[in-house]
């Protein structure tokens, strides 16, 4: 626990609460007030509720439009069923600034909708709801699908033999196995949605703005430190009441349930009615996942003189960014790529041994701290970045000019990754395979390399690829601390699409289009390595 407990210590609790220290006691005596003055100003209170209610909206539209699929890809077996979950998963691990992309070239000025029907829906709330859906389809098919795969169906067969309907087996049967599970999903949905900021950023416009845009408007542009650090406080207690709920449902979702291998659960449709709940499924996957990453390769693609790689030739020269950049654009791939790597392997450290450590205990302390290696999905990325700048610029710890601050800042996002990953597969690690091995004389550490390894070895891979993908695209906290001469991709997609030119336009969506395909590979080798028995995600 000590390595964990110092990490977030010190490079998550410790850059939080100085932002939030200097916001409320500029000259070092607290101001309590000016959490009032904050509260009252109506414009805040607006963003507040928007950012409230716009997160219920996209949960509830999530699990509407997910739950479906979540019970095609746990029950059917069809051809392409692998391809297709990793392809479900491309949108979570993509930055949101790649997704606000991808619907800004489906809905926005020039799009797709647009020249079909000459409407645009950029600016608008819908457009904020159908890009959530997206970015957060996979962690309903992923949570709710992963242990509807393992229910075992012979106990809703039972309640049919018995003269319940289909509906009413399903409904006093499944659905409160899978309540835990829905709950958590949903949770997790209105923790990213109520955090949401890059899709916010991008499709909302001037008209929108939930905490977290607001706090960066308030931090960056208007240098209001207090004004943020209040707004800071309201949307970590949010979350926390979130996080604390959510860790209630998974201590549930531990409960004693009848599950068996998903390999028996599956099977290939039967009837009309299955046939087209699995068509009508890849029809939705089709039309809210697949078609605003098509439109986005597409502008990639579509450069001035026709089709061809006009703007992914771009890339390669600093000039044609006009002045965005004080390096070629493509070098922001390199930088990216050496980040994650780096971030990737501190996750695994980090995030393997506090799973390692809470898969010795239980109870209500270990469950607690669980939630808490959940807080940096929740608590402003902005936040954590300005802090980073203001924290981290003293001995021992001044990091303000070093590259390592990069990756320190992407593995506060992987770590509850590799957590959720790994935390399950070594809970069912039999303990009296480690006795054993103590018994014959083995030490600690080489029983945990000839015992715990070898078995956890697969979730390992897999928790190496998730951090690895989604420090990749970690854009909140970056944006503040990469330097100009080394962006990282989601920074310099955000900063050529806040300058004008059809140039910088194109540029963004082959940038786009580069990370997403990134993302993919990794993703697709994930499924090659996964198991069933590999986390939640």
């Amino acid at each position: 626990m000590a390595v964990p407990v110092t990490f977030f210590a010190v490079f998550f609790a410790y850059p939080v609460a100085s932002i939030v220290g200097r916001g409320l006691a500029p000259d070092g005596a607290w101001r309590p007030g000016r959490i009032v003055d904050v509260l009252g100003r109506p414009d805040l209170l607006g963003v507040l509720w928007f950012t409230t209610w716009q997160a219920l909206a996209s949960t509830a539209l999530t699990l509407l439009l997910a739950l479906p699929g979540a019970y095609v890809f746990a029950r059917f077996e069809f051809p392409g069923k692998r391809l297709l979950r990793a392809v479900v998963t491309v949108p979570f691990v993509l930055p949101t600034v790649v997704a606000g992309t991808a619907f800004l070239a489906l809905l926005g000025r020039g799009g797709l909708l647009e020249q079909l029907w000459g409407v645009r829906l950029d600016t608008t709330v819908w457009a904020i709801l159908l890009a959530h859906v997206f970015f957060n389809y996979a962690v309903v098919v992923r949570t709710v699908g992963g242990l509807w795969a393992q229910l075992d169906p012979r106990q809703e067969e039972a309640a049919r033999m018995l003269g319940a309907g289909r509906l009413a087996a399903w409904w006093r049967v499944t659905l409160p196995a899978l309540g835990p599970a829905v709950a958590a999903a949903a949770l997790m949905v209105f923790l990213f949605t109520f955090t949401s900021f890059g899709v916010v950023q991008i499709l909302g416009g001037p008209a929108f703005a939930t905490v977290e845009v607001e706090v960066y408007r308030q931090t960056a542009q208007l240098l209001d430190l207090s004004t943020a650090a209040v707004l800071t406080l309201v949307q970590f207690a949010a979350v926390g009441t979130v996080l604390a709920v959510h860790a209630w449902t998974v201590g549930r979702r531990e409960g004693a349930l009848r599950l068996v291998d998903p390999a028996l659960t599956a099977r290939r449709p039967r009837g009309a009615g299955q046939w087209a709940l699995l068509g009508g499924v890849l029809g939705s996957v089709a039309l809210l996942l697949l078609l605003p990453l098509g439109v986005l390769v597409e502008r990639s693609l579509n450069g001035p003189a026709g089709y061809g790689f006009a703007y992914y030739r771009a890339l390669a020269s600093a000039d044609a960014s006009g002045g965005t950049f004080l390096v070629p654009p493509l070098e922001a791939v390199a930088n990216s790529l050496r980040y994650a790597f780096v971030a990737a392997l501190i996750a695994l450290v980090v995030g393997g041994l506090a799973a390692a450590a809470l898969s010795r205990r239980a109870g209500r302390l270990v469950r607690g701290f669980d939630a808490l290696l959940m807080l940096p999905l929740g608590v402003s990325a902005v936040t954590v970045g300005f802090g980073f700048l203001i924290a981290l610029d003293e001995p021992p710890l001044d990091l303000r000019a070093s590259w390592i601050l990069v990756p320190l800042a992407q593995a506060l996002v992987g770590v509850p990754f590799v957590v959720r990953t790994m935390l399950p597969v070594l809970r069912a690690v039999d303990t009296r395979l480690r006795e054993a091995a103590a018994v014959l004389g083995a030490s600690p550490l080489r029983a945990w390399r000839e015992v715990d390894l070898p078995l956890v070895r697969r979730a390992l891979l897999v928790a190496a690829g998730f951090a690895f993908a989604v420090s990749l695209g970690e854009f909140g906290a970056t944006v503040f601390i990469a330097r100009p001469d080394r962006p990282t991709l989601p920074v310099a997609v955000a900063r050529l699409l806040g300058r004008p030119g059809e140039l910088n336009y194109g540029q963004a969506m082959a940038l786009s289009t580069v990370l997403m395909v990134v993302c993919a590979v990794a993703l697709l080798a994930l499924e090659r390595i996964r198991d069933h028995h590999s986390g939640e995600f």
